[in-house]
């Protein structure tokens, strides 16, 4: 029996995942997670076999989830659900040692294939991300520009971007904004992910890029 951990905020999504994993006798759900936080305590008291992991969540995102669970259990699989927007993760899920991307919207077959390849200690990548990721290495498919990356965001998050674009450390951003330097480390953390970067320098070039500093 493969033992597996289902975390995303969304609870119908959660029904419709779980509804079909369901359908194989050799697959079975041992704890459902809302947001990151929870995925990360549920994973270390029940120990799956594979943790699949919504990308966007409160408290703490699938990707930083991701990475504190595998430093926790490197045994267990860990795979990204993902809708097809959401592919310029791939690299940073990858780089932390995911082992799947699957699309929300797929063929469900595709879902099963794919938690049984993860949990035998081998990796799957939707077809049509693979196809998405072909592509862009040929130019076909570039990369989001830096305005789009931008405009992704939530409001709240662009302005705390703009800031950090601007070199304000996260106490001065707290300032500025009147919120607890806590808040404004999340959307930091947040924002990293939602653009695809892996610090805040990165995160400032987007911002330059993208023109938000004006």
């Amino acid at each position: 029996m493969i033992r597996i951990l289902l975390a995303d905020d969304e609870m119908l999504i959660r029904a419709g995942v779980r509804a079909i994993l369901d359908t194989d006798p050799e697959l079975s759900v041992i704890a459902e997670a809302g947001d990151g936080r929870e995925a990360v305590e549920l994973a270390a008291a029940r120990r799956p076999d594979v943790a699949l992991l919504d990308i966007r969540m409160p408290r703490l995102d699938g990707l930083a989830a991701g990475t504190e669970i595998l430093r926790a259990m490197p045994s267990t699989g860990v795979a990204m659900l993902t809708t097809f927007g959401e592919d310029e993760y791939l690299s940073r899920a990858l780089s932390f040692g995911a082992r799947g991307f699957l699309l929300k919207s797929g063929n469900p077959r595709e879902l099963l294939a794919g938690v049984h390849a993860i949990a035998a200690g081998g990796a799957f990548l939707s077809p049509e991300l693979t196809v998405r990721m072909i592509d862009r290495l040929n130019g076909l498919h570039p990369a989001p520009s830096a305005r789009a990356r931008v405009e992704a965001l939530t409001g709240r998050e662009r302005e705390v971007l703009a800031l950090v674009g601007a070199g304000l450390s996260n106490a001065q951003i707290a300032r500025r904004l009147h919120l607890v330097e806590g808040t404004v480390k999340g959307h930091v953390s947040a924002i990293l992910t939602r653009l695809g970067v892996g610090n805040r320098v990165q995160a400032a070039i987007v911002a330059h890029e993208a023109g938000i500093l004006d």
